[in-house]
């Protein structure tokens, strides 16, 4: 049976007032082996639960605990997993991880393929690392949604592309849990000449047989860094490629639509920019549900920032008209702060090249309630990586600080948050926000939302 070491027992929980101790190791749960956290999760649900435990001198207990049904036992684990995290076993052609300079934190070089995850953390899965088993508990502890990178539905072709004889029967695997109703989104990376056109329409026709359990499916262009060498050449796409792109998804999303009244297949924002095609309309995202694939992003930029302009002219004209004095449920006093404090500010943001266009939309909503803010956007160029790499989310720290030095950056830089490591303020240089600001001499504010608090932040409240 694995151990699991106890680093913490919450006082008065059922673990502590049973004698549990810090430094007891977990062995079983109901006679069970604990694999991980969903072991333990699932079994101590229970409300009558019979605890193995090996204490700090070695002895071997067994602790009843009554509780009740969804009361939580109170143990602390090193790992929320319980486990290590399964690596992956592909070597796929388009692997970004395989682009990164050398010298970054060594968490950045680890290739995750690990389901649990998918369903923790939302990482997306090949799936060519599973066991029938694995699979099997996914479906017995209903652990959704699974996020899967499939790439190519063409059994040969997706061996190809992971460089894994097993990576053919990914078909299988859904079919599986779409038979055990197990909601699930998938992804591709496309590769010019390699996965797009005709082998593009055969993968999003396999898939979308699966709707509407498979509720979405993000169609994102291949990432290429300068740090190639020695890697398969892969070629940039053009914006005639993207139109291509762009209408094979959109007729996939008329005959889905009709079948199950859901868009499903969604082409990333990247295209949209290339083939200089208008976003589509919030509507078409069904939720945005593969936002973090770059879908969508554009379309809730422009209208969050909208909407809470909107929020603000309306407000000004109920306050006119002697209607109650209530805005965005607060009181008066939040509209008042928006249109009159900081009067003459400017304030300082950035973006990668993809989205360099959105600035003068901002700006023009902006002037509707705020014409004295003076807003500059900075467009920064991707040295770290590559100029090919043009998101916001993977600009560094010492690429902004290039880009901004000695700029009139005025009373605040605005930092968006998808530039930083998850729940730290941290680059992916390992430069901090903290850094940055002193290095520029600007006070920094992190921007979470698009929204109102997008708008918050530009007017300085």
């Amino acid at each position: 049976m694995k151990e699991h070491l106890i680093i913490n027992v919450i006082k008065n929980s059922p673990a502590d007032k049973a004698g549990i101790k810090k430094g007891d190791r977990l062995i079983s749960l109901n006679d069970k082996s604990i694999s991980d956290i969903f072991d333990y999760d699932f079994i101590a649900e229970d409300e009558e639960v019979l605890v193995g435990i090996i204490d700090s001198n070695g002895a071997v207990k067994n602790y009843h605990i009554t509780k009740g049904e969804d009361e939580d036992l109170g143990l602390v684990f090193p790992e929320s997993l319980m486990d290590n995290y399964k690596s992956c076993y592909n070597n796929c052609i388009f692997c970004f991880i395989d682009q990164n300079p050398p010298g970054m934190r060594e968490t950045i070089y680890f290739k995750d393929d690990d389901s649990r995850l998918s369903f923790l953390q939302g990482n997306y899965i090949t799936m060519t690392n599973m066991k029938d088993e694995e699979i099997d508990r996914i479906i017995k502890y209903r652990l959704a949604p699974i996020n899967i990178s499939v790439h190519a539905t063409n059994p040969e072709l997706r061996i190809k592309m992971l460089h894994n004889r097993f990576a053919g029967n990914i078909l299988q695997h859904i079919e599986k849990l779409y038979a055990a109703d197990i909601p699930m989104n998938a992804q591709i990376v496309l590769c010019k000449g390699i996965n797009d056109g005709d082998e593009l329409r055969r993968s999003l026709g396999d898939l979308s047989r699966f709707a509407p359990v498979m509720g979405s499916v993000s169609v994102v262009p291949v990432g290429l860094t300068k740090f190639r060498e020695g890697l398969p050449c892969l070629k940039k796409f053009n914006g005639e490629d993207a139109k291509e792109v762009i209408d094979i998804v959109e007729k996939v999303q008329e005959e889905v639509y009709g079948k199950c009244g859901i868009h499903f297949a969604h082409a990333s924002d990247e295209w949209y920019i290339m083939a200089g095609r208008s976003m589509p309309d919030a509507d078409n995202y069904d939720g945005y549900n593969q936002i973090e694939n770059g879908v969508g992003m554009t379309r809730l930029l422009i209208d969050e920032f909208s909407y809470a302009v909107g929020e603000v002219l309306q407000f000004r004209n109920d306050r006119r008209r002697h209607r109650p004095r209530v805005f965005l449920g607060r009181t008066e006093k939040v509209y008042d702060d928006i249109l009159r404090k900081n009067k003459g500010r400017t304030v300082s943001t950035f973006c990668g090249t993809l989205s360099s266009g959105n600035e003068s939309f901002i700006r023009s909503e902006l002037k509707k309630i705020r014409p004295d803010i003076k807003l500059n956007v900075f467009t920064v160029k991707n040295d770290f990586f590559g100029h090919d790499i043009t998101v916001t989310g993977l600009l560094t720290g010492q690429d902004i600080v290039n880009e901004l030095k000695g700029k009139e950056l005025g009373d605040a830089l605005l930092v968006p948050s998808s530039c930083l490591k998850a729940g730290e303020n941290i680059f992916l240089d390992d430069m901090t926000v903290t850094e940055l600001g002193r290095a520029l001499q600007v006070k920094t504010i992190i921007v979470k939302s698009y929204g109102m608090d997008y708008l918050k932040d530009i007017v300085g409240v």
